[in-house]
This record gives C-alpha cells, sequence and structure tokens, in this order.
C-alpha cells in the first residue's frame, strides 16, 4: 500500500515529522504480510479493513471516531469490531461506519448532528454500537458524508440520516437533520446501482444510468445548471445518455465514470478539482478533454482534488489542490489539468517489459481517497490480480434481483429449514417493485442504458421464461410467497406517481404473472393491479402507453 496527502499527527508509519506533509507517494509499511481491502479517509482519521474483516484505524480522535482508546498515527486494531466479520467501511467529517457480512451497520464517533442514526444525537460515541433501526434489513452499501449518511438495502430501499442543512438527506422540506435513519420514498421503485455522498450533497444512480442528486449545491455539484439547493431527488437530465456507471464525490465537487471510460467533472473549481484547466465552477457535467483518449477504470474525489486511473498506460492522473501533497506529484501547488501522479505504476504484470525493473512498479489493485489524503492499493508482482474496474459493477453491492440462481437459493433455504428470518427475507425482495424493475435488464450490449418514456429497457421474454417455471409443482413454495408478496404488499404500495421510468417497469412485468389470468385471482391480484394502473397520474400513464407492447 502506498499513500501521500497530509496527516494531522505526523505521518504514519514513515516519518515523525509534525507537518505531515508527505508529496510524493511513500510505501505505507503499517502491516507488511497482512492485505488491506479498503480504506476510507475522514476529516483528519483514517480506517483500514483487513482481508480478514478486521478493523484498523489510525489520526485524531477527539470524537472517538477511532473506535478505540489510542490517538496517533500508528493503525490500532478496534477491538469491539473483533468477533464481526467486516467487509465495507466508510467515513464522515468525524465518524465512521462498518458493514458486517450479515448486513448489519455499526457506527462511531461524532455523533451531535445524528449522523451515527443511534436516535441519539451524543457528542461522542467511543465504541462501535450497532444501528439498531436497520437491523430488519440487510444493508449492502453505505456512504458517508461530512455529517450525513446513506444506505442502501438488499430489497432496494434506501435511507438517509444525519444533518440536513442544505437538504442532503433527500427527505424533502419539512425535515430537520434526523438521528435515525429514514427511508427516501421518492426513490422507490428504482433499482438502484450506488449510492455516494458529498460534503453536504448525495447521489444515488440506478442500474440503467439514471442519476439522482440533491443537497448542497453552492457551486453547481449537483450537475442540474444552477446553484439552488434541493431537498429531494433530481434527475440530472444531462447525464441521462451517458451510461455512467460510477460516481465519485468530493466536498463540493462530483466526478462520474461513464461505461466507455469517460470523466465528466462539476462542482466547486477554485482549485483546479474538475480538470478543465480553469478554476471555474461548472454548474453542468462537463466532459474531462485532457482524459478522452484514454480509458478511465477508477476515479476517487478527496476533499478539493481528483484522481484517475488509466490501465492502458498504467498512469495515475492527480489534479485540484495540491497544498497538502495530497496531488502525489511531488509538489505542493494546485494543479488544473490532469498530471500524472509520480511513481511506475502497472495495471497487471504483463504491462512490464522483460527489462524493466519489477521492484521499481507497482501495480495498481485500487485507488482510495478522501479529506487530503491518497492511498493506492497494490498486488504483490507474483500473484498480481488485475486493477479494479468501478466500470463492471459488483452484484454483491446493489438491491438483489430475481432470477435463476437467486430462486434456486430461495428454494433450498426455504426446504432446508424455514425459520421465520429466512422467509422474511424472501418476502422482502419479492415485495420490492425495485428488485423486480431491476431483475430482467435487456441484455443485449448494454440496450437498457436506453431506457427512456419509449423504451422500457426491459426483455419481457425473459420475465415470461422465469414465471413459467415458476408455475412448476417443484416451486410451489416460492410461488406461494409471490402471490402473497403480490397480493398483500407490492400491488396494495404501488404508487400513483412513480419517480422515473426505470420504476415503471413493474406495470408492464406484473401483467406476465400467469396467475393474473386465473379467475381463481381475480378479485385478489387482477382488479386491484388494473386499480393501481388507472390510478397513475396523467405523465406517467401516458408514459406506459408509450412503453406498453400491447
Amino acid at each position: 500500500m502506498l499513500c501521500w496527502g497530509y496527516w494531522s499527527l505526523g505521518q504514519p508509519g514513515i516519518s515523525t515529522n509534525l507537518r505531515g506533509i508527505v508529496a510524493e507517494p511513500q510505501v505505507y509499511g503499517f502491516i507488511s504480510d497482512r492485505s488491506v481491502k479498503e480504506v476510507a479517509c475522514g476529516g483528519n482519521h483514517s480506517v483500514f479493513l483487513l482481508e480478514d474483516g478486521e478493523v484498523y484505524t489510525c489520526g485524531l480522535n477527539t470524537k472517538g471516531q477511532l473506535g478505540h482508546e489510542r490517538e496517533g498515527n500508528k493503525p490500532e486494531q478496534i477491538g469491539a469490531l473483533a468477533d464481526q466479520n467486516i467487509v465495507h467501511v466508510a467515513c464522515g467529517e468525524s465518524h465512521s461506519l462498518a458493514l458486517s457480512d450479515r448486513g448489519q451497520l455499526f457506527s462511531w464517533g461524532a455523533g451531535s448532528d445524528g449522523q451515527l442514526g443511534l436516535m441519539t444525537t451524543e457528542d461522542s460515541v467511543t465504541v462501535p454500537r450497532l444501528i439498531q433501526k436497520l437491523n430488519q434489513q440487510t444493508i449492502l452499501q453505505v456512504s458517508c458524508g461530512n455529517w450525513h449518511c446513506l444506505a442502501l438495502a438488499a430489497d432496494g430501499q434506501f435511507f438517509t440520516w444525519g444533518k440536513n442543512s442544505h437538504g442532503q438527506l433527500g427527505l424533502g422540506k419539512e425535515f430537520p437533520s434526523q438521528a435515525s435513519p429514514q427511508r427516501v420514498r421518492s426513490l422507490e421503485g428504482i433499482p438502484l446501482a450506488q449510492v455516494a455522498a458529498g460534503g453536504a450533497h448525495s447521489f444515488a444512480l440506478s442500474l440503467s444510468g439514471a442519476v439522482f442528486g440533491w443537497g448542497m449545491n453552492n457551486a453547481g455539484q449537483l450537475g442540474l445548471s444552477d446553484e439552488e439547493d434541493r431537498e429531494s431527488p433530481c434527475h440530472v437530465k444531462l447525464l441521462r445518455t451517458q451510461k455512467v456507471v460510477y460516481i465519485s464525490c468530493g466536498e463540493e465537487h462530483t466526478a462520474v465514470l461513464t461505461k466507455s471510460g469517460g470523466v465528466f467533472t462539476f462542482g466547486a473549481g477554485s482549485c483546479g478539482q474538475l480538470g478543465h484547466d480553469s478554476m471555474n465552477d461548472e454548474v453542468n457535467p462537463r466532459r474531462v478533454l485532457e482524459l478522452m483518449g484514454s480509458e478511465v477504470t477508477q476515479i476517487a474525489c478527496g476533499r478539493q482534488h481528483t484522481l484517475a486511473f488509466v490501465p492502458s498506460s498504467g498512469l495515475i492522473y492527480a489534479f485540484g489542490c495540491g497544498a497538502r501533497g495530497q496531488l502525489g506529484t511531488g509538489h505542493t501547488c494546485n494543479v488544473k489539468c490532469p498530471s500524472p501522479v509520480k511513481g511506475y505504476w502497472a495495471a497487471h504484470s504483463g504491462q512490464l517489459s522483460a527489462r524493466a525493473d519489477r521492484f521499481k512498479y507497482h501495480i495498481v489493485k485500487q485507488i482510495f481517497s478522501g479529506g487530503d489524503q491518497t492511498f493506492v492499493l497494490c498486488s504483490k508482482y507474483e500473484n498480481s490480480s488485475p486493477a479494479v474496474d468501478f466500470r463492471t459493477v459488483n452484484q454483491a453491492h446493489y438491491t438483489s434481483l430475481i432470477n435463476d440462481e437467486t430462486i434456486a437459493v430461495w428454494r433450498q433455504k426455504l426446504s432446508e429449514h424455514s425459520s421465520a428470518n429466512t422467509v422474511n427475507g424472501v418476502v422482502q425482495i419479492l415485495s420490492s417493485a425495485a428488485c423486480w424493475n431491476g431483475s430482467f435488464l435487456e441484455k443485449k450490449i448494454d440496450e437498457h442504458f436506453k431506457t427512456s418514456p419509449r423504451i422500457p429497457g426491459i426483455d419481457l421474454n425473459s420475465t415470461r421464461v422465469l414465471f413459467e417455471k415458476l408455475m412448476n409443482s417443484q416451486h410451489s413454495m416460492i410461488l406461494e410467497q409471490i402471490l402473497n408478496s403480490f397480493e398483500s404488499c407490492l400491488i396494495p404500495q404501488l404508487s400513483s406517481s412513480p419517480p422515473d421510468v426505470e420504476a415503471m417497469r413493474i406495470y408492464l412485468i406484473l401483467p406476465e404473472f400467469p396467475l393474473l389470468q386465473d379467475s381463481k385471482y381475480y378479485i385478489t391480484l387482477t382488479i386491484p393491479l388494473a386499480m393501481a394502473i388507472l390510478r397513475l397520474d396523467t405523465n406517467p400513464s401516458k408514459v406506459l402507453g408509450q412503453l406498453s407492447p400491447h
């Protein structure tokens, strides 16, 4: 692992210089024989997640953000999490979150804005605690702003909590800060691929590339062509056709990565962090032209700087604020165009010629950035795995899908030991419009990215095939759960004003369910669905007319 940037307590594991500015990549010696899986950076603290699920932290500990008693530049393990297998970590300005392999979320650190989600506004919580309010959920993803948090659950539900001074929780006008997780109902039904938080702004990305932003917009960081804050998610229309696959947020700027490896940035530009060869703010998403000839596969934003990794050349580019060494260029000045980070990098060992001094080269696995720091995880030369590509979406991290594989798993689970928990988990997903809406995407080369008021982006044939398969007697237990879910949850909860075309796919999927044609279910299924369709507002109703194949 290499690192550069600013350490308030002197630099960890390398020297004890008190200024703590490291302007070029240095090998970080804290764990030599064990591999780091993830790094999260807060305002002045860092969290390290190891491959074996252990969590170490170092830095400032004024608010208990380290989760243990010690402060300083040597990472120490958080004992309170030792019996959990942690799979993901995130940091705000002075608080931290850890997600376990069971989908449970733990929080600690500064809590005065409710950002710990523990229903209290204690100034500081020094030992990680379970967020009870989310215990009925399997959380898959979390992201922290300075003082707020976002979490995505397996059944597609999306929760926010913490400070809401700029509407960054997406809950609408009425809400002050929230000390416990709240559901963001305005995005319901949209299958989400990612949630991302900036300083006081937030984003959600759908499976088919729709980008929704809300919160603080003083510098145009929402990409909505103006500088007005938003209290509820707004569709960033200018990105609809770009096939966005990943979003990273800085304190007041945003960077997005597209399927083809392009990078767009917008928001605050005063330090050059947008990479547009200027110090201007941008209120519209704008392509970083200097990176155009190359395919970017990873992006990461710090507070006021941005990084991009181009595997074909093995270069890591940095731009933005460099005053604290956070660009890794060897200098401490701001840079307004993408500039290579110092050092010899490669995306895989095959890139190195036979003559190359392979001890000089670092094989990049993944880049992490936050605050005024950057970390690069590297693979060992001998067994180097290819660098992570943010454009291939990791299915384990987003809304659960309903397909042959999940049905096989459920069938086994239900027949073995249908504990209430197992049944609940299955029912939660079957009752979720978001899960159904994300399950039958067009397979042809990313055809679903073209979803629009005329193109539903799903393949109804695969819906029919799945439903027919479920009519077999061997699936009777699952069929019973589906019937139950449709009758008691899904159909009664259909909204009369779906937030996006992607949330309307459910109206095309449900009519394919064979039991809707069965007179036995007219009263419980067919008529309620017909009523839900009739209740649709004028606009969605018109869109449904255009989408319907019939």
